[in-house]
């Protein structure tokens, strides 16, 4: 796993969201604890991810490129627009999908609903740009304790990483 500082990252910021299209998994700062991630239109990154996580069966949020994206993609219920209008923030709504071609199934594992997230941070910005949603999904091996840091990733964890951008601890 390489550890990027977020000037590194921005800096080279086109490489790196090409080895996202190309299927790495990624760990990413938000603006509540680091999360892991990839492109949740390629069927084979977010069934690496769910492996590596040892998570089978829960679906998994994403991070959505912008709100009209959402309202594309996901019905979006007058009672729902109250917490769609909160973000950017620390909110995941969890929606039906109106177009559930729009990322692989492996990532709602057939549920037709899909959990989606704006955070309040500058990564969100880096996902705008990428155009395409990106899983998003603590840092941990499921039913364990998350990760804090990058210097904290459970090693099995770690195999699977290609990249993590490092903002410090998160708490």
């Amino acid at each position: 796993m390489r550890v990027l500082t977020k000037s590194q990252f921005l800096r080279d910021k086109e490489t790196w969201l090409n080895k996202i299209k190309l299927g790495a998994i990624v760990m990413h700062p938000t603006d509540t604890v680091y999360g892991l991630g990839c492109d949740a239109t390629n069927k084979a990154a977010v069934a690496q991810l769910r492996n590596a996580k040892q998570r089978e069966e829960k679906p998994f949020s994403v991070i959505a490129p912008s709100k009209q994206w959402v309202e594309e993609n996901c019905v979006v219920p007058e009672f729902a627009r109250e917490w769609l209008n909160k973000l950017p923030g620390p909110f995941t709504v969890i929606l039906p999908l109106k177009n559930p071609a729009v990322v692989s199934p492996n990532v709602h594992q057939n549920k037709n609903t899909l959990g989606v997230r704006i955070p309040a941070h500058w990564f969100s910005e880096v996902v705008a740009e990428f155009g395409k949603p990106l899983v998003t999904t603590s840092v941990n091996i499921a039913g364990q304790p998350f990760a804090t840091s990058v210097w904290n990733v459970p090693f099995k964890l770690k195999e699977h990483l290609f990249f993590a951008i490092d903002e410090g601890e998160k708490k």
